[in-house]
């Protein structure tokens, strides 16, 4: 059975280019990140009275939100200046209550007050894929299946993923990443009916890579390439959203079988990978169904007609 997502005999890390930007500003992370959170809350929200007096700046005062944190203005105010310096795990929890976080956000604003510390930077840590796990991809036939690591890269695919969405061995490994391929091709643009959330998840995904590795110079890189490139994705950078999305719906376009509707699934894979399996499957009985099983049918044949570089 033919493998995909072997990286040409290369490590994907190996072929990206070599200029790397600065590592993100932690620092700068959890001061916008602080201030988006609180911008969006107004006092009704958290039970506090509105008197209807102009305010300056929209969502919650810094007073209002350090007193429903049970913590001083000053010390707030500090850690919204990017000082997260021996702030405690009690009270960023009591902070993320007040800022009404959710789980995905909370993750992110502890990742960013107090980093982990990593024994390799993230740009020199090579992205491999474990050989059963490619041998899984290989038996789910029938099934669209990828395995996507940090940065959104994407590191090994089946033949029905191929069939779906494009055969990823034709391109340079670099450029096997979803955020290059949703922001920077036309065709994927085309090929998702819900391109905006697809964009949005991409988006999210990148923000939590960055909570966690700050200092990774390939990602900063991604994010100023991506930056410059696309103001869709400036847009979405700047709202500091993350969330985790582990299953859903994806509409697709596709150029042989016309539209789908297809059901997804997102597994973390236990093993400090870092890496996600994610599959597709339609709903049985159903048009998409039967669009599945043709394209299976004409196995590398559909490759041809998918976007393409």
């Amino acid at each position: 059975m033919e493998r995909r997502g072997e990286q040409d005999g290369r490590d994907a890390h190996q072929e990206e280019p070599a200029a790397a930007g600065r590592p993100l500003d932690r620092r700068a992370e959890l001061s916008e990140f602080l201030r988006s959170r609180r911008a969006r809350l107004k006092p009704e929200d958290v039970g506090l009275p509105d008197f209807g007096r102009h305010r300056r700046v929209p969502g919650l005062r810094r007073e209002e939100l350090a007193q429903l944190a049970g913590v001083s203005v000053a010390y707030y105010t500090r850690l919204e200046q990017g000082n997260g310096r021996n702030v405690s795990a009690e009270v960023l929890d009591a902070i993320a209550r007040a800022l009404r976080l959710t789980d995905a956000e909370h993750a992110h604003l502890t990742h960013l007050a107090k980093p982990k510390s990593h024994k390799k930077k993230p740009g020199a840590r090579q992205q491999q894929v474990r050989s059963a796990l490619r041998q899984l991809l290989d038996t789910m036939d029938g099934v669209p299946a990828y395995i996507v690591g940090r940065r959104s890269e994407i590191l090994a695919w089946n033949r029905m993923a191929a069939a779906l969405f494009g055969d990823w061995a034709e391109l340079a490994p670099a450029e096997r990443n979803w955020a290059r391929l949703v922001f920077l091709r036309p065709d994927y643009r085309d090929l998702f009916v819900d391109w905006e959330q697809k964009a949005i998840d991409i988006v999210c995904a990148l923000r939590m890579d960055a909570g966690c590795y700050p200092d990774d110079p390939r990602l900063s890189a991604l994010v100023g390439e991506l930056s410059v490139k696309s103001e869709e994705f400036r847009r979405l950078w700047a709202t500091h959203d993350v969330k985790e999305r582990n299953h859903g719906v994806k509409r697709l376009h596709h150029p042989l079988v016309g539209d789908l509707s297809l059901h997804y699934e997102s597994f973390r894979l236990n093993d400090d990978s870092e890496q996600s399996l994610l599959t597709y499957h339609a709903e049985p009985g159903s048009p998409s169904a039967d669009s599945l099983r043709l394209l299976a049918s004409w196995g590398t044949d559909a490759t041809r007609a998918v976007p393409s570089p």
